[in-house]
C-alpha cells in the first residue's frame, strides 16, 4: 500500500497534459486548485447551455443562444478602427447578421468564404430591429458540426480560462478515466439505481437537459455518496485505530449514582437515562470511549456529565472536567458541588489563578487520589499535574478545544475515556461529517421545571419602549443581557457597537448598574465584569457573543439582542438559552433594523415559535448552508466538491453505516470490495486514511 495505484496515474498527471492546456493556462487552473486531470474531473459544471440545432432563429424569443444551419452571405469590413465587421447569413427562414468587433479580412474570408455552409452557435440579439449574433462561440464546417454538444456545460472559470479551453480540457480527462472496481455496496448501488463511477463521471460532465444537474440526478448523487463515503472511511479508519489503543475497564457499582438520584428532586429524562447508559457501557468496554454528548440548551447535560465521573470514582479512579474558560470552570464547580456532597466524593477545582502553597497541596491531594473529581481549564495539562488514576476527562464545548488537546488530557490517563460534551445541537448530516469518529449520545429531552422563554421580534425603532421595559424589570430585582452584534470582522466597530450602548444604557439607567464585556478586554477585566454580573452587582450586562457558551446566572430573566437579523439561528437559540433558568418568567427580545428581508423575517420567526434546538439548526443549515452555520473558519468541516451538505444530508448517514460496516468486516480493506475502496481513498486524497491502513 506504499504509494498511488498505478490504474490512477494517468489522473495524476500534470493538467498540462491534457488537450488545449499550455504552460500558461495550467498556472491559470492552479489559481483555483486544478493541478490535475484528476481535479477537472471533480470540477462538476454548474449550468448549460442548449445548443439543439434549430432550421432558423424565426420566433425564437430573443436575447437566446441559438444554434442554426446558415449559407454565408457579404462581408462588410469595418469602415474605420474599433467598427463592427458584418457578415451578412441566411438560414432556412430568414436572414441575419454574424457581427464581430476588431475583425481581421484575412481571418474571416478563410473561415467564413461567401456562399459556404456553416453553423454558428452563439447569442443572438435585436440592434434597431436586426437581428444579429456577435461573436458566435461556433463557426464550423457541417462535417465538423457534430462536435457542437447538444447541451454545453458551463463550467467555474478563473482569470484567463474560457468555457472552450474549459470543456476541451474536461472532454480530454474523461478519455483518461480508467474502468474502476466498484466500491459502493451492490445493494446500495442497486437501491438508488446508480452508475458505476465510469458512468458517472462521463454523464455528470456530458449532461442532457437541466434534471441532470441537480444533486438529485442519479450520476451525481452517486459521485456525491463517493465523496461522503471517502470522507466517513477515514474517520471510521481514525475511529479503529483510536479504538485498538486500550482502554481502561471502568465498572460502575451505583453505589455513588444511587445516592445522587436519591437527593434529585425529579427523575432523570428518558434521553438522560439512556445517555448514562451508553456511557457506562462504553467504560465498561476495554475499547477506549471516544464519544459526543450532544444536548441541547437545558436539557441537563450536567447530570449526565457527573454520572459518568462518579462511574470513574465507582471503579476506584478519578475523573477530570473540563472547561474553556476560568468562568466556565468555575461555574461547573458550582453546579457539581452540590452533587459531589450527595454522593460523598471530593471535588476540586484547578485554574490558572492557582498559585504557590495552594496549588501545590491540591496537585499533592490529586497524585494521592484524595481528590477525586478535578474541574479546570487547560491548567490540567501542565507538566506538574499528576493523577494517582485517570479514567474519565469531560471535555465542555468542542469547538474550543481541539483534537490536539483531547490526546493530551488522554495521555495524563493512559487510555482514559474521553466525552466531549456540546450545547450546539447540529443536524445529523453534520454532526456525523464533524464528529464522525466518534459516537453521539443526544439528549433531545427537557427536564421539568424549565419554564418556555416569551420571544418576542421587534424593530430598533421601538429602542425606548425596550429600555423602559428593563428600567421596571431592574425595579423588581431582576437582571438582564444586551449582546451587541460584531458588526464586521474590525474590532473597532465590535468594540464602538458595544461601548456606544454601554455609554447610552448608563446614562439612562445610572452608575453601576450596567456592566460592559467584549472580546478586546484583558481576561482579567472581562472576569472581573461576569463576576460582578454574577454576583448581582451589576444589573445589565451589555456584551458582544462572548457570553453564549455555558454562563449561568438563574436571575438573568431578560435577553436583548440587536440586529439579531445578523446572526446566525443557532447562535441566537444558544444566547435565548442564558435565561429562563430561574423561577421568573423569562424574556427573549430579538431587535431588528428594518427592513428585514424575507429570510430574515423567516428566521426569526423560526425562534419566535419553537425552542427546539434541533429543528432550529435544522431551518438553520437549509436556510444559510453548512459552512455558515458553524462559521466555516473554525468549523473543521471538510470541504465537499460534489456532495451537498444541505441538500444530501441523508446520504452522510448511508456513508457513514457503510463504512463502518465495510471495516468491521474487512478492518484492513483487503477484500475485492476492499481493495477497490482503497483506490477510492487514493481518488479522493484521502492520503492521512492511507497511512493509518498502512500502520494499521
Amino acid at each position: 500500500m506504499s504509494g498511488r495505484p498505478e490504474i490512477l496515474f494517468p489522473l495524476f498527471a500534470g493538467v498540462e497534459t491534457l488537450q488545449g492546456v499550455g504552460p500558461k493556462t495550467a498556472q491559470n487552473f492552479a489559481q483555483i486548485d486544478l493541478e490535475t486531470p484528476r481535479d477537472l474531473l471533480f470540477s462538476l459544471p454548474y449550468s448549460l447551455v442548449d445548443r439543439r440545432r434549430r432550421a432558423s432563429i424565426l420566433g425564437a424569443e430573443l436575447p437566446a443562444t441559438l444554434t442554426v444551419e446558415v449559407t454565408i452571405g457579404r462581408h462588410r469590413p469595418a469602415r474605420n478602427r474599433g467598427g463592427a465587421y458584418r457578415i451578412h447569413v441566411e438560414d432556412a427562414e430568414t436572414e441575419f447578421q454574424l457581427v464581430f468587433f476588431h475583425g481581421r479580412s484575412r481571418y474571416l474570408e478563410a473561415q467564413l468564404p461567401e456562399g459556404s455552409r456553416r453553423v454558428v452557435s452563439g447569442k443572438v440579439e435585436l440592434f434597431d430591429g436586426v437581428a444579429n449574433m456577435v461573436h458566435p462561440d461556433h463557426m464550423l464546417p457541417l462535417a465538423e458540426a457534430d462536435s457542437i454538444p447538444s447541451f454545453e456545460p458551463v463550467y467555474r472559470l478563473t482569470y484567463g480560462v474560457t468555457q472552450k479551453t474549459m470543456f476541451k480540457a474536461a472532454q480530454s480527462a474523461l478519455e483518461r478515466v480508467p474502468e474502476l472496481a466498484e466500491w459502493i455496496d451492490p445493494a446500495q448501488a442497486l437501491k438508488h439505481n446508480w452508475p458505476g463511477w465510469h458512468h458517472a463521471i462521463a454523464a455528470a460532465h456530458e449532461p442532457q437537459g437541466a434534471d441532470d444537474l441537480a444533486p438529485e440526478a442519479a450520476a451525481r448523487a452517486r459521485l456525491a455518496y463517493d465523496e461522503l463515503f471517502a470522507h466517513q472511511l477515514t474517520l471510521a479508519l481514525a475511529r479503529q485505530t483510536e479504538r485498538k489503543t486500550r482502554g481502561i475497564q471502568s465498572a460502575a457499582t451505583g453505589r455513588l449514582q444511587s445516592r445522587v438520584l436519591q437527593a434529585l428532586p425529579y427523575r432523570p429524562t428518558g434521553a438522560q437515562a439512556r445517555a448514562i447508559e451508553e456511557i457506562s457501557a462504553d467504560m465498561a468496554a476495554e475499547k477506549r470511549m471516544n464519544r459526543l454528548l450532544q444536548g441541547d440548551v437545558g436539557a441537563g447535560k450536567t447530570l449526565v456529565a457527573f454520572m459518568a465521573l462518579l462511574v470513574a470514582v465507582e471503579a476506584g479512579g478519578q475523573g477530570v472536567m473540563m472547561a474553556p474558560t476560568g468562568i466556565l470552570a468555575q461555574q461547573h464547580m458550582e453546579g457539581l458541588a452540590p452533587l459531589a456532597e450527595d454522593a460523598g466524593v471530593v471535588i476540586e477545582i484547578l485554574t490558572g489563578r492557582d498559585k504557590g502553597a495552594e496549588r501545590k497541596a491540591k496537585l499533592a491531594a490529586l497524585k494521592r487520589g484524595d481528590i477525586h473529581i478535578l474541574v479546570g481549564t487547560h491548567a490540567v495539562f501542565q507538566q506538574d499535574v499528576e493523577f494517582r488514576d485517570l479514567r474519565l476527562a469531560v471535555v465542555d464545548e468542542q469547538h474550543r478545544f481541539g483534537v490536539r488537546q483531547r490526546k493530551e488530557l488522554a495521555e495524563k490517563g493512559k487510555g482514559a475515556d474521553v466525552l466531549v460534551m456540546t450545547a450546539t445541537p447540529i443536524p445529523r448530516s453534520l454532526a456525523l461529517a464533524q464528529y464522525g469518529d466518534m459516537d453521539v449520545s443526544v439528549l433531545d429531552e427537557k427536564p421539568p421545571g424549565r419554564k418556555p422563554v416569551k420571544t418576542a421580534i421587534i424593530s430598533t425603532e421601538r429602542m425606548q419602549e425596550v429600555v423602559d421595559h428593563l428600567r421596571r424589570a431592574i425595579a423588581e430585582g431582576r437582571q438582564c443581557y444586551w449582546v451587541c452584534p460584531l458588526v464586521d470582522e474590525s474590532e473597532l466597530s465590535d468594540l464602538t457597537a458595544s461601548e456606544e450602548r454601554f455609554k447610552h444604557l448608563r446614562a439612562i439607567l445610572g452608575d453601576g448598574v450596567v456592566g460592559l464585556v467584549h472580546g478586546q478586554m484583558p481576561p482579567s477585566e472581562k472576569d472581573a465584569a461576569m463576576a460582578a454580573f454574577v454576583e448581582g452587582r451589576t444589573k445589565v450586562l451589555v456584551a458582544t457573543t462572548v457570553i453564549e457558551v455555558g454562563v449561568n446566572v438563574p436571575n438573568a430573566s431578560i435577553m436583548v439582542i440587536e440586529r439579531a437579523e445578523i446572526f446566525g439561528l443557532a447562535q441566537l437559540h444558544q444566547l435565548r438559552g442564558r435565561v429562563g433558568r430561574g423561577s421568573a418568567e423569562s424574556t427573549c427580545l430579538l431587535m431588528y433594523q428594518p427592513p428585514l428581508t424575507e429570510g430574515g423575517r423567516k428566521r426569526l420567526e423560526v425562534l419566535r415559535e419553537t425552542e427546539d434546538g434541533f429543528r432550529i439548526s435544522e431551518t438553520d443549515l437549509q436556510m444559510r448552508g453548512a459552512g455558515d452555520m458553524i462559521g466555516t473558519a473554525q468549523s473543521g468541516l471538510p470541504r465537499f466538491q460534489i456532495a451537498d451538505l444541505e441538500r444530501q444530508a441523508g446520504l452522510m448517514a448511508v456513508a457513514q453505516s457503510d463504512a463502518r460496516a465495510l471495516l468491521a468486516a474487512d478492518p484492513r480493506l483487503e477484500s475485492a470490495r476492499g481493495k477497490a475502496a482503497r483506490v477510492l481513498l487514493w481518488l479522493m486524497k484521502q492520503d492521512q486514511a492511507i497511512r493509518l491502513i498502512s500502520v494499521g
